[in-house]
C-alpha cells in the first residue's frame, strides 16, 4: 500500500537532474543583463570598423571568428590599408592570452566532456560566459559545470555580440561617433558587474588589485597592449605568493 503521507521529493539542485532545455534556458536568461551591456559596446565596435572601411560581412567575420572584444578594438586601432596582418595577429594573441588562464581554471570542471566537445565549447568562451559558468558551479558546490547552462549563456552572448557589432557597422555612418553618447563606458560597466558577481571578500580581491595597479601603471609607460598580460601575470603571481604565505 502506498504511503499517501510521504513527503514530496525535494527539487534537484540547479543543473542536477534538470532537463536540457531548462538548463540551456537558465544560462540564456542569466546572460541577458550582460547581453544588454554588450549591445552598446558592440555597436561602438561596429561603428569604428565602418570608419576603417570594413563592411557588414567583414565585421561579422571579425567578431564571429575571434569573439574577444578587447583584441578586436586593438586590431581596429592599428588597422591600415593594406592591413599589417602579422601585427594584428600578434596583438590578438597577446591580448587573448588571458584565455589560457581562464581555460586552465575551467578545465577541471569540464573533465566529464569528451575532448572534442570541450574544445568546441571553449570556442564560445568569453570572460563573461566563463564567469557565469564558473560562478554557477561554485554557488551550487558542484565538481563540474552545467554544460548546457554554459552553452546557453555563451550562445546568447555570442549572438548578441556578433549581431550588434554587425548592426553597428550598418548604423555607424548614420549616427556618427557613438562615443559622444557614452556607449564606450558600457564595456567598463560589464566588467564591474562580473567582478561584483564573483566577489568573495577583501582577501580574495588582493590579486585583482595588484593586477589593476600594475596594468594601470604600465599602460602609461609601455607602448602597445603589453600592460594587459603583465598585469594579469602580476595578479597570478601575487595570488600564488599569498597562498604560499597563508598555507593554502
Amino acid at each position: 500500500m502506498s504511503n499517501l503521507h510521504a513527503p514530496a521529493a525535494a527539487a534537484p539542485p540547479s543543473g542536477l537532474g534538470a532537463s536540457p532545455a531548462s538548463e540551456f534556458r537558465r544560462g540564456l536568461v542569466d546572460s541577458l543583463p550582460l547581453q544588454i551591456g554588450f549591445a552598446p559596446v558592440a555597436l561602438v565596435l561596429g561603428a569604428r570598423a565602418a570608419e576603417r572601411g570594413l563592411g557588414m560581412l567583414s565585421v561579422a567575420l571579425l567578431t564571429g571568428l575571434n569573439f574577444a572584444g578587447g583584441s578586436e578594438f586593438a586590431a581596429l586601432r592599428v588597422w591600415s590599408h593594406p592591413p599589417d596582418v602579422l601585427l594584428i595577429v600578434a596583438m590578438t594573441l597577446l591580448i587573448n592570452s588571458r584565455h589560457i588562464l581562464l581555460g586552465a581554471a575551467l578545465a577541471p570542471l569540464m573533465r566529464h566532456l569528451p575532448r572534442r566537445r570541450a574544445l568546441a565549447a571553449l570556442f564560445l568562451m568569453s570572460d563573461e560566459s566563463w564567469a557565469l559558468a564558473y560562478g554557477d558551479a561554485q554557488r551550487h558546490a558542484r565538481p563540474r559545470i552545467s554544460t548546457l547552462y554554459y552553452l546557453g549563456a555563451a550562445a546568447g552572448l555570442y549572438v548578441s555580440w556578433v549581431g550588434c557589432a554587425t548592426l553597428g557597422a550598418r548604423l555607424g555612418p548614420l549616427v556618427g561617433d557613438p562615443r559622444r553618447y557614452g556607449f564606450d563606458m558600457a564595456f567598463v560597466a560589464v566588467f564591474l558587474l562580473l567582478l561584483r558577481s564573483m566577489w568573495q571578500g577583501r582577501r580574495t580581491a588582493r590579486p585583482w588589485l595588484v593586477s589593476l595597479f600594475c596594468a594601470g601603471l604600465l599602460s602609461r609607460v609601455l607602448a602597445g597592449p603589453w600592460y594587459l598580460p603583465i598585469g594579469a601575470g602580476a595578479g597570478v603571481l601575487s595570488a600564488l605568493w599569498w597562498s604560499y604565505r597563508d598555507g593554502v
